[in-house]
């Protein structure tokens, strides 16, 4: 596999806007996610993580500075770029970048058949599932 670039960008730079385009293939598109709850006002003021490969965007996820913790979210990887480990690439930029952000406390909720991926991270898994999108997620955790 060629070598994977992880950057974060502007909200609606072209890297950003070809990682929205992603997203909606992902979440809207594959996994029915309705896009009045895909995009939100969040997106303006979250940090925007894209991956490029190939000068092709493969990857994105947004952190949210929320209150008590950065939150992760809206982690999306494109069908042929599964399992080349995309997703832990840009964890790790994430993590890294927004460590001192809030006193290294993370959130996430992750689909839940995601869940291996996060616990290699140090996540672990808080309260009972729960469905967003139409599809069952767990709230997670790195503090």
């Amino acid at each position: 596999m060629a070598d994977t670039i992880v950057l974060t960008v502007p909200v609606f730079s072209t890297l950003c806007n070809e990682a929205f385009k992603l997203r909606r293939a992902v979440f809207i598109a594959e996994q029915n996610v309705p896009s009045n709850e895909e995009f939100d006002a969040l997106d303006l003021t979250a940090h925007h993580v894209v991956a490029v490969t190939d000068g092709e965007v493969c990857g994105t996820l947004r952190v949210i500075h929320a209150k008590e913790h950065a939150k992760i979210g809206r982690v999306a990887v494109g069908k042929a770029w599964r399992g080349h480990g995309v997703a832990s690439a840009m964890l790790t930029h994430a993590l890294n970048e927004h460590r001192s952000a809030r006193e290294n406390r993370f959130y996430l909720t992750a689909q839940s058949d995601k869940i291996a991926l996060y616990e290699r991270f140090g996540f672990v898994v808080f309260g009972t599932e729960f469905l967003d999108g139409g599809m069952p997620h767990l709230a997670m955790k790195n503090y």
